[in-house]
């Protein structure tokens, strides 16, 4: 699944805006009846995802740098 082929927009929205947006395909899907006609909603569904899984990874990363950095300069000062 590429996330390429997901809106523009998606890039550029946080974390809790995507999965808010996850949550209401969810939502959308499971109150169709027919869903061998959903197959799209499902593939859109699963890119967002893999989008939202390597967003949090990003900042997951940032974080455990960020709070590393600063237990360094802390123990430089003692």
């Amino acid at each position: 699944m590429k996330d390429k082929n997901l809106p523009l927009d998606y890039d550029n929205r946080t974390l809790e805006e995507l999965t808010d947006e996850a949550n209401q395909m969810i939502k959308s899907l499971e109150e169709k009846d027919d869903l061998d006609n959903s197959v799209e909603s499902y593939q859109e569904l699963l890119k967002l995802n893999n989008l939202i899984e390597k967003k949090f990874q990003k900042n997951f990363r940032s974080i455990s740098e960020n709070t590393n950095k600063k237990i360094k300069d802390i123990i430089k000062k003692k």
